[in-house]
């Protein structure tokens, strides 16, 4: 089976989710968009993909919900 890969990134001032270079949903905290693409990725896994989630470190400033 191939890679599915989840990439937590910025999008203004919410989060999405990249795979398959498409920026998918809106969400108000970096914590919403994980949950998502996990949901996603577990998917991928129990179809027998290898799974690879990538989410950034809080900067400097960001509190601590990734709002």
């Amino acid at each position: 089976m191939g890679l599915a890969q989840y990439a937590i990134v910025p999008v203004k001032d919410e989060w999405g989710v990249l795979h398959d270079g498409n920026i998918n949903g809106k969400y108000a905290t970096k914590e919403s968009a994980f949950e998502s693409a996990v949901a996603a990725a577990s998917l991928a896994l129990r179809q027998g993909h290898e799974v690879h989630v990538s989410v950034p470190g809080r900067e400097a400033g960001e509190n601590a919900l990734g709002s």
